[in-house]
């Protein structure tokens, strides 16, 4: 590990400072609407999103031509063999360069393609649909790599300078993470220390799972500056060359899935960096990042939809032709309900992902819980829709693709798909990150309100002060949420059969809140630590979301394809059934759980109080002793040639 400075990232920080320093990162105000925040207050705002959000004009003509060009190369990459060499190979990476797509989010002006969000998500949708590296590769580079932050917060001289070679030549990557520091920024390590004539910055450190950072010629890097002598020093974001003197890859990581992916070990020693490739000011690099992931973790269920999409297919494909019993297997009704699940779900994925980023095209609402709930909800669900077309292809889902092509079968990936699934639901935010980051927004106005009521450090006269501003607050909106429209069989008539979906969604709304309430009045200051309901709270809002977004997505197929309304219906009711079985499973979970329970037992097993439970197996993990290589034997094909002899 690199050698700190004193004083520059502390050895030990305790909850609360680590508290601070995410709180002074997020965005505290709401400077416009958001549909899923007001959902989590109990207001259903469908004016906000209805009708569905579609591009259009050039956005579309512009999206379409360049994915139809993108799809006629993608039909030509052998899948297989990025899986086998576990890298993608030059001339797919010069492909790629000269189709654009390292530049489907830079703006035309400075060498790019100006894609839509949608669009771009579609892109990589359907790259990701053949190669999952290939969608990682270029979600790093423009989602969170140096494309998006300098869009957001560059100088126009960096936006000059560093732009047109992203979208044409140089791959880009973003340096967080750290040996010993996740999703806990306030511990980083890493230092850029400023020089005496203040002209350039010395980076030391070391970052892990740096994604494209083994391939990548430009490097976005999060750094501590100290603070003192003129500098307001913190976490500072900086654009660094990737052949820069003193950066050395130590290491190429290999993973479960992903196996084209360029991800390692990147060490810094003593890297000039001049002052002029600082993004924003010091100390506002944690906040750069998080801006950036308000909309660069879109691209995640982009990859999810696409899976989704591929597993209907095969899963429908492979029901029909595969009999037992005298019936396709997709007549059995326990095979019925994975492929109704895989199915609806996926067109829940992507009417949630196209929602959330036509609204960030349009810049009418803040996403950030948008983005941050279709991330969270897709991962999870794709995840499960891999498991159950596994568990429909049985045998041939656990076989790997080359394995049953040798054989003379179709090489059918499902194996594969699942593993590459798999770190969805950690990437860009982990599963239970993102339900804090989530559950922090949604309970935003409890918190505001509540203030110095909950603060520990706040005087007696503060906390007076703010219980009469709570009790004002609260005065006018609890009124709001004994009564709404969805008691009214009549409203929401325009959606037909499925209006009664968003009944439930009002009604389950105000139902969320009202719990919501109730855990602030009785946790107060402790909600916070109260992980097990919040993810629940959390959880409901995405399934409420979920339900929203595919009635109206429904709604607008019928429309706009009439074709396809039948089908549009049928698949949004499906899914808002088995959402509401869920949201119901949610809601009686708050209350009656094992959340003591299992975090009493958690303790135990730390302070190694049934270590007896391990006896009797060994951990292939830890060195064993050194044993001598026993002489040459025969070759397990000798030894079947034998048995067969």
């Amino acid at each position: 590990m690199t050698t700190v400075k004193p004083g520059a990232g502390p050895e030990h920080v305790d909850e609360r400072q680590a508290r601070k320093v995410a709180e002074a990162a997020r965005e505290s105000e709401w400077r416009r609407p958001s549909f899923a925040k007001e959902l989590y207050l109990g207001r259903l705002r469908l004016d906000l999103v209805h009708p569905y959000p579609r591009p259009g004009g050039e956005a579309v003509r512009t999206g379409e031509a360049f994915l139809e060009r993108l799809a006629e190369f993608c039909a030509t990459i052998d899948a297989q063999r990025i899986e086998r060499e576990e890298r993608i190979p030059d001339e797919v990476m010069r492909g790629l360069k000269e189709l654009g797509a390292l530049g489907m989010k830079i703006p035309e002006a400075y060498g790019g393609l100006g894609l839509s969000q949608v669009h771009y998500n579609h892109a990589l949708t359907l790259a990701g649909s053949v190669s999952p590296a290939i969608g990682a590769l270029l979600s790093a580079h423009q989602s969170i790599g140096v494309p998006q932050p300098l869009k957001m917060f560059g100088t126009e001289e960096q936006k000059r300078a560093f732009l047109p070679r992203c979208a044409t030549t140089d791959i880009s990557a973003f340096l967080l993470t750290e040996p010993d520091v996740g999703s806990d920024p306030a511990r980083l390590h890493a230092t850029a220390t400023p020089t005496e004539d203040d002209s350039a910055y010395l980076i030391d450190g070391v970052k892990l799972w740096t994604t494209n950072g083994v391939v990548a010629d430009l490097l976005v890097v999060m750094a501590r500056v100290p603070k003192g002598d003129g500098h307001r020093g913190g976490i500072t974001a900086f654009v660094v060359e990737g052949g820069s003197e003193g950066i050395t890859v130590e290491n190429r990581n290999r993973f479960m899935g992903l196996r084209g992916l360029e991800n390692g070990v990147t060490r810094f020693h003593r890297v000039r960096v001049p002052a002029e490739n600082r993004i924003g000011r010091e100390g506002e690099g944690l906040k750069i990042a998080l801006s950036t992931l308000n909309t660069g973790r879109l691209s995640l269920p982009a990859l999810c939809v696409g899976a989704g999409k591929w597993s209907t297919k095969v899963a429908r494909e492979w029901a029909r032709e595969r009999v037992q019993w005298g019936r396709p297997v997709g007549r059995h009704e326990e095979v019925a309900k994975k492929i109704s699940f895989i199915a609806a779900t996926t067109y829940a994925m992507e009417a949630m992902l196209d929602l959330a980023s036509q609204l960030a095209d349009d810049e009418r609402n803040d996403i950030r819980i948008e983005a941050a709930i279709t991330k969270l909800w897709a991962s999870e669900m794709a995840y499960r829709i891999a498991d159950e077309l596994v568990q429909i292809r049985g045998g041939r889902g656990f076989e790997t693709a080359d394995s049953l092509a040798a054989r003379g079968e179709r090489g059918v990936p499902a194996e594969q798909m699942l593993r590459d699934l798999r770190i969805n639901r950690i990437f860009e935010g982990s599963t239970e990150i993102m339900h804090l980051f989530i559950a922090r927004e949604a309970v935003d106005a409890h918190l505001a309100v509540a203030g110095d009521i909950i603060d520990p450090e706040a005087d007696n006269a503060a906390k007076a002060r703010a219980v009469a501003k709570a009790g004002g607050f609260y005065a006018k909106w609890l009124p709001t949420l004994v009564v709404g429209e969805g008691q009214m069989p009549s409203s929401f008539g325009e959606f037909g059969p499925l209006g009664r979906h968003l009944r439930y969604v009002e009604r389950s709304g105000r139902k969320l809140a009202r719990s919501t309430f109730y855990a602030m009045s009785r946790w107060q200051g402790r909600l916070e630590t109260k992980q097990g309901f919040l993810s629940r709270v959390v959880d409901i809002g995405a399934e409420l979301f979920a339900i929203s977004a595919v009635v109206l997505r429904a709604h607008s197929d019928a429309a706009e394809h009439p074709e396809r309304a039948q089908g549009a219906r049928e698949l949004a009711d499906a899914f808002a059934r088995q959402s509401r079985v869920r949201i119901e499973g949610l809601f009686s979970a708050m209350w009656s759980n094992t959340d003591d329970v299992d975090g009493k037992l958690s303790r135990r097993v730390m302070e190694d109080r049934y270590t007896w439970l391990e006896e009797g197996v060994l951990d292939p993990s830890l060195p064993g002793p050194l044993i001598a290589p026993a002489e040459p034997g025969p070759s397990r094909k000798e030894n079947v040639h034998r048995r067969m002899g």
